[in-house]
């Protein structure tokens, strides 16, 4: 990487700590990417979930390059029928949690969410819209609006002011839902939080979620943004814990490695927004043809290859490799999410720099800086599995 484009990049990601990777890649492949001299980094993170069919996947490169042939972009979103756009969704609302049933295609997650607070505002006619404390939902002024408070002023501060009539409450915490009322429009939620630090939930809160929002007439909108397209060991999260929201938010891994979100819900739901005013949504670039050709591809090879059932086996064979260790002060994990916890910031920005120079790709949480993130490609092979981990124990080691 030439200097000039060094400190583009340093000026663009700000002087953060732990400091910025800087490595260039030249190209990546499954687990893998590598530098322009050679040298292999495992990728730990995936793109934050994003890969989950692993680099450069046959797959979605032989559909992308299909699609691109055929035509990429005609005319704004909802105006043509584009086979893509359909094959995809029909696809995903067999999959989809309960009745769930339409999809809106959109550009990323954060516009995901922006569609399902305007959707749950609209169907029920209420302005009030509670999250959970530690949750990250996206940086556009919707979404960081329900980016929980305390920790997410951080992030947003500098941006008041945002929605009115927003509030968080903690997650996990049953008395707190108390707090959710008949002023109430929506509860976003992740079934896992994420950048918390991989925070599932206890037994029986998200049930007890779900029973509050029908009681009160809220809708349950699931940020699955993240834990979507199999990280949790089933293909939604939701599905994992048993309880149906109205309103699932899609991104990440739905592209394939392609930029694509959604927002999903019931049709009767979802109508809302085709009435005062029409195009209640409207979005040029959403469900572009090729991001969802390279979806629709990665969704089929996970479910041909089977590669969700295996999720589960390879995320617990992380957990039992690194437990042991007295650096390790206990792991969190939720199918291949894991955040494993080193206890001291300190320590977690000095496994960063040791991690860069034994070839891992690994990250930090925006609101958990003492645990550091496994959250590999759901295509890794058991050998890399047991690779990767010696590799991460040797540099605990060094700690």
């Amino acid at each position: 990487m030439s200097e000039i484009l060094r400190r583009q990049f340093l000026a663009h990601v700000g002087q953060t700590s732990p400091s910025p990777m800087l490595v260039e890649v030249e190209r990546a492949e499954g687990s893998f990417f590598y530098t322009p001299e050679g040298k292999r980094y495992y990728d730990l993170v995936a793109g934050v979930s994003v890969s989950n069919v692993g680099h450069a996947n046959p797959a979605v490169v032989r559909a992308v390059q299909e699609q691109a042939a055929r035509y990429m972009h005609v005319m704004v979103y909802g105006e043509l029928v584009e086979t893509p756009q359909v094959a995809y969704a029909a696809k995903l609302a067999e999959w989809l949690p309960g009745a769930i049933d339409s999809v809106y295609f959109v550009n990323s997650g954060a516009e995901a969410v922006e569609g399902a607070l305007k959707l749950a505002k609209r169907y029920t006619g209420r302005t009030e819209m509670i999250s959970m404390r530690r949750a990250y939902h996206g940086s556009t002024h919707g979404a960081m609006s329900m980016m929980g408070a305390p920790e997410g002023e951080e992030w947003k501060g500098a941006f008041r002011p945002l929605l009115p009539d927003v509030r968080a409450i903690e997650f996990n915490d049953f008395d707190a839902l108390a707090d959710i009322t008949t002023r109430t429009a929506c509860v976003l939620a992740e079934p896992v939080q994420g950048e918390a630090g991989v925070r599932p939930p206890v037994p029986g809160y998200l049930e007890a979620l779900r029973r509050r929002c029908d009681e009160v007439g809220a809708l349950l909108v699931f940020d699955e943004i993240q834990t979507g397209m199999g990280r949790t060991g089933t293909m939604f999260a939701a599905c994992k814990y048993g309880v149906e929201p109205d309103i699932v938010c899609l991104a990440k891994a739905l592209g394939g490695g392609m930029p694509l979100g959604a927002f999903a819900a019931r049709k009767e739901v979802m109508d809302a927004l085709q009435t005062r005013p029409v195009l209640g949504h409207i979005t040029t670039f959403g469900g572009h043809p090729v991001c969802c050709a390279a979806g629709l591809a990665a969704m089929n090879f996970l479910i041909e290859r089977d590669v969700v059932r295996q999720v589960e086996s390879k995320g617990a064979l992380y957990e039992a490799l690194l437990s042991d260790h007295p650096q390790v002060r206990g792991i969190r994990r939720a199918g291949l999410l894991l955040a494993v916890e080193l206890g001291e910031s300190d320590k977690l920005y000095r496994i960063m720099e040791l991690f860069k120079e034994a070839g891992i790709l690994s990250d930090w949480f925006l609101y958990c800086d003492t645990a550091f993130r496994i959250s590999p490609p759901l295509t890794v092979s058991e050998e890399e599995v047991r690779d990767s981990a010696r590799i991460i124990r040797a540099c605990l080691d060094r700690l």
